[in-house]
């Protein structure tokens, strides 16, 4: 497929973006993917700013895979330890085992996101998509910040994984869904309704990075096959891969930053950042700079 804005209604903008403007941008969507600050936002805020078209609903969701990379390769000895923790508390039938009821917690708090993006997956990738309005991740942003302060001030930041049971788990796993609203951020929505279950914060980010796994690969893999179905050309992927290979080195820096920030400070940087970035975004609507 030639370099367009829309293939068989899946938004593809980011084919006329280019090498070097999908680079930065895999830069930008890296860091902002595991951030607390929306990295949808960014992904409308960036190239409005610098007179770029939208990259488009399929570049964001196929970043994702990038996020999973990052999220694997910084906390492989948890991921190692809940696979096989898990697989032979299976072979023992031994269904106590915490590796085994903290993995099924992930399962189960992916279900609410695997559901509603099926459900509204027509409306979130469709072309022109009035979800991706600036106006949309403007209050997105402002509530999530409000949400995300009051955590902060209510949580007793007491509680570690090894209390986390399964409602918690699909309570955070129902936050999560909500991440499918432009604006809202995964990995916002999940430290928030972990912090509110009084998590500490590091543990409560913790969480919701292996929380994100199955979500994002499961996210990832079927942006990747619907490009793949629209039949995206050569020069499409190989775009869409420098922009996988640089936003996987940036994810792997945000993880690291946000850790160090939440354990030496709290979750306030973030709030105050999404607040300024909600303010900005609705009074450029307003005054018409950004559309």
């Amino acid at each position: 497929m030639a370099a367009g804005v829309c293939t068989q209604g899946l938004d593809t903008g980011f084919v006329e973006l280019g090498y070097a403007k999908v680079a930065f941008l895999g830069v930008v969507q890296g860091i902002t993917e595991l951030l607390p600050i929306s990295s949808t936002a960014h992904m409308r805020i960036v190239p409005a700013f610098l007179g770029w078209r939208d990259p488009g609903s399929a570049f964001s969701a196929a970043m994702q895979l990038a996020a999973l990379a990052a999220v694997v390769t910084y906390f492989w000895s948890d991921v190692r330890m809940l696979v096989y923790g898990s697989v032979a508390a299976l072979r023992d039938r031994d269904f106590r085992d915490w590796n085994f009821r903290f993995a099924f917690g992930i399962v189960l708090a992916t279900v609410p996101i695997v559901f509603f993006g099926i459900v509204l997956s027509p409306i979130l990738n469709a072309c022109g998509t009035p979800l991706r309005g600036i106006a949309v991740i403007g209050l997105a942003s402002l509530v999530m910040a409000g949400l995300l302060a009051v955590a902060e001030i209510r949580a007793s930041h007491r509680r570690t994984m090894e209390d986390v049971t399964w409602k918690d788990a699909l309570i955070v796993g129902f936050a999560q869904a909500g991440a499918l609203i432009p604006g809202v951020s995964r990995s916002g929505s999940t430290l928030t309704a972990a912090l509110f279950l009084n998590l500490n914060r590091e543990e409560a980010a913790r969480y919701s990075f292996l929380m994100a796994i199955p979500a994002i690969a499961l996210a990832g893999v079927k942006e990747l096959y619907e490009l793949h179905i629209a039949h995206l050309d050569a020069h499409g992927w190989a775009i869409l891969f420098v922009g996988l290979f640089v936003a996987s080195l940036s994810a792997f820096v945000a993880i690291w930053g946000l850790l160090r920030i939440l354990e030496r400070f709290s979750a306030w940087p973030f709030v105050f950042y999404r607040a300024f970035i909600g303010v900005v975004l609705l009074i450029g609507v307003i005054f018409g700079w950004l559309v």
